[in-house]
Protein backbone atom coordinates (compact mmCIF):
# COMPACT_ATOMS: atom_id res chain seq x y z
CA UNK A 1 0.00 0.00 0.00
CA UNK A 2 1.36 3.03 -1.23
CA UNK A 3 -0.82 5.47 0.70
CA UNK A 4 -1.14 5.40 4.39
CA UNK A 5 -4.02 4.86 5.72
CA UNK A 6 -5.48 6.80 9.02
CA UNK A 7 -8.38 5.55 11.01
CA UNK A 8 -10.95 7.99 12.53
CA UNK A 9 -14.48 8.15 13.87
CA UNK A 10 -16.90 8.91 10.99
CA UNK A 11 -17.99 12.27 10.73
CA UNK A 12 -21.61 13.68 9.62
CA UNK A 13 -19.64 14.95 5.93
CA UNK A 14 -18.67 11.50 5.50
CA UNK A 15 -22.60 10.03 5.50
CA UNK A 16 -22.86 9.96 1.79
CA UNK A 17 -19.82 8.70 1.16
CA UNK A 18 -20.32 5.68 3.92
CA UNK A 19 -23.67 5.12 2.32
CA UNK A 20 -21.97 4.92 -0.91
CA UNK A 21 -19.69 2.65 0.16
CA UNK A 22 -22.56 0.49 1.73
CA UNK A 23 -24.40 0.56 -1.75
CA UNK A 24 -21.57 -1.08 -3.92
CA UNK A 25 -21.77 -3.91 -2.92
CA UNK A 26 -23.82 -6.79 -4.86
CA UNK A 27 -25.95 -7.30 -1.58
CA UNK A 28 -26.40 -3.41 -0.59
CA UNK A 29 -27.07 -2.60 -4.32
CA UNK A 30 -30.41 -3.91 -3.42
CA UNK A 31 -31.42 -2.39 -0.49
CA UNK A 32 -29.58 0.77 0.09
CA UNK A 33 -30.89 3.83 -1.10
CA UNK A 34 -28.25 6.23 -2.79
CA UNK A 35 -29.79 9.23 -3.22
CA UNK A 36 -28.60 13.51 -3.35
CA UNK A 37 -29.80 14.51 -0.45
CA UNK A 38 -29.60 11.09 1.65
CA UNK A 39 -32.99 9.81 2.55
CA UNK A 40 -33.62 11.55 6.04
CA UNK A 41 -33.51 7.52 7.88
CA UNK A 42 -29.85 7.33 7.48
CA UNK A 43 -29.45 10.97 8.49
CA UNK A 44 -31.10 10.21 12.04
CA UNK A 45 -29.12 6.48 11.63
CA UNK A 46 -25.98 8.52 11.73
CA UNK A 47 -27.10 10.49 14.48
CA UNK A 48 -28.03 7.81 16.64
CA UNK A 49 -24.94 6.07 16.33
CA UNK A 50 -22.69 8.81 16.91
CA UNK A 51 -24.38 9.83 20.07
CA UNK A 52 -24.05 6.62 21.63
CA UNK A 53 -20.92 6.09 23.31
CA UNK A 54 -21.18 2.22 22.86
CA UNK A 55 -21.02 2.57 19.22
CA UNK A 56 -18.02 3.92 16.54
CA UNK A 57 -18.45 4.21 12.99
CA UNK A 58 -14.71 3.70 11.86
CA UNK A 59 -13.88 4.85 8.52
CA UNK A 60 -10.23 4.23 6.74
CA UNK A 61 -9.03 6.90 5.36
CA UNK A 62 -6.38 7.39 2.21
CA UNK A 63 -5.36 9.84 0.51
CA UNK A 64 -8.14 12.22 1.73
CA UNK A 65 -10.89 9.41 0.73
CA UNK A 66 -13.34 7.57 2.42
CA UNK A 67 -11.71 3.70 1.49
CA UNK A 68 -13.60 1.74 3.69
CA UNK A 69 -15.86 1.59 7.09
CA UNK A 70 -17.18 -0.80 9.56
CA UNK A 71 -19.69 0.00 12.53
CA UNK A 72 -18.68 -1.29 15.91
CA UNK A 73 -21.03 -2.24 18.88
CA UNK A 74 -19.96 -2.70 22.62
CA UNK A 75 -22.38 -4.92 24.44
CA UNK A 76 -22.36 -5.04 27.98
CA UNK A 77 -23.42 -8.87 28.65
CA UNK A 78 -23.38 -11.20 31.79
CA UNK A 79 -21.61 -14.42 30.04
CA UNK A 80 -18.12 -14.63 30.25
CA UNK A 81 -18.35 -13.76 33.93
CA UNK A 82 -19.80 -10.33 32.99
CA UNK A 83 -17.73 -9.39 30.47
CA UNK A 84 -17.93 -6.90 27.31
CA UNK A 85 -17.53 -7.73 23.74
CA UNK A 86 -17.67 -6.48 20.27
CA UNK A 87 -19.69 -6.31 17.30
CA UNK A 88 -18.06 -5.71 13.72
CA UNK A 89 -20.77 -4.55 11.59
CA UNK A 90 -21.67 -3.71 7.87
CA UNK A 91 -17.42 -3.59 6.43
CA UNK A 92 -16.68 -2.45 3.61
CA UNK A 93 -14.05 -0.93 1.30
CA UNK A 94 -14.51 0.93 -2.17
CA UNK A 95 -14.56 -1.71 -4.62
CA UNK A 96 -11.54 -0.04 -7.00
CA UNK A 97 -9.29 -0.23 -3.69
CA UNK A 98 -10.18 -3.70 -2.67
CA UNK A 99 -6.91 -6.14 -2.22
CA UNK A 100 -4.74 -3.00 -1.21
CA UNK A 101 -4.92 -4.71 2.67
CA UNK A 102 -7.23 -1.48 3.53
CA UNK A 103 -10.14 -4.06 4.74
CA UNK A 104 -7.60 -6.28 7.28
CA UNK A 105 -6.28 -2.77 8.45
CA UNK A 106 -9.31 -1.93 9.09
CA UNK A 107 -10.87 -4.83 10.88
CA UNK A 108 -7.61 -4.69 13.09
CA UNK A 109 -8.02 -1.20 14.17
CA UNK A 110 -11.72 -2.26 15.32
CA UNK A 111 -10.00 -5.56 17.01
CA UNK A 112 -7.48 -3.00 18.87
CA UNK A 113 -9.98 -0.19 19.56
CA UNK A 114 -12.12 -3.49 21.17
CA UNK A 115 -9.19 -4.76 22.90
CA UNK A 116 -8.85 -1.01 24.04
CA UNK A 117 -12.21 -0.91 25.11
CA UNK A 118 -11.51 -4.32 27.62
CA UNK A 119 -13.94 -6.41 25.10
CA UNK A 120 -13.71 -10.14 25.75
CA UNK A 121 -15.04 -11.23 22.51
CA UNK A 122 -14.97 -9.68 18.88
CA UNK A 123 -17.72 -11.24 16.97
CA UNK A 124 -19.23 -10.21 13.26
CA UNK A 125 -21.66 -12.01 10.89
CA UNK A 126 -21.28 -12.24 7.26
CA UNK A 127 -23.81 -13.42 4.98
CA UNK A 128 -23.44 -16.85 3.83
CA UNK A 129 -23.13 -16.22 -0.09
CA UNK A 130 -19.80 -13.84 0.48
CA UNK A 131 -17.49 -16.71 0.22
CA UNK A 132 -14.68 -14.59 0.40
CA UNK A 133 -15.37 -12.43 3.16
CA UNK A 134 -15.37 -16.28 5.16
CA UNK A 135 -12.25 -16.76 3.83
CA UNK A 136 -10.49 -13.06 5.08
CA UNK A 137 -12.04 -13.25 8.35
CA UNK A 138 -10.92 -16.85 9.06
CA UNK A 139 -7.49 -15.56 7.82
CA UNK A 140 -7.76 -12.52 10.71
CA UNK A 141 -8.43 -15.18 13.26
CA UNK A 142 -12.41 -15.79 13.52
CA UNK A 143 -14.06 -18.81 13.89
CA UNK A 144 -17.56 -19.93 12.53
CA UNK A 145 -17.89 -21.36 16.25
CA UNK A 146 -22.32 -20.23 16.34
CA UNK A 147 -24.83 -20.63 14.00
CA UNK A 148 -26.24 -16.43 13.25
CA UNK A 149 -30.02 -15.74 12.85
CA UNK A 150 -31.56 -12.72 11.62
CA UNK A 151 -35.34 -11.83 12.10
CA UNK A 152 -36.58 -9.20 9.59
CA UNK A 153 -39.71 -7.43 10.26
CA UNK A 154 -41.29 -5.82 7.80
CA UNK A 155 -43.31 -2.67 9.91
CA UNK A 156 -45.54 -2.27 6.82
CA UNK A 157 -47.41 -5.42 7.52
CA UNK A 158 -48.25 -4.05 11.24
CA UNK A 159 -44.78 -5.25 12.31
CA UNK A 160 -45.27 -9.24 11.40
CA UNK A 161 -42.58 -10.92 9.96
Amino acid sequence: MSEPIRFRSARRDDLSAIVALLADDPLGAGRERLEDPLPDPYVRAFATIDADPHQDLVVAERAGRVAGVLQLTFIASLTWQGSTRALIEGVRVASDLRGLGIGEALVREAIERARRHGCRIVQLTTDRSRADAHRFYERLGFEATHVGMKLHIDHRSGGQP
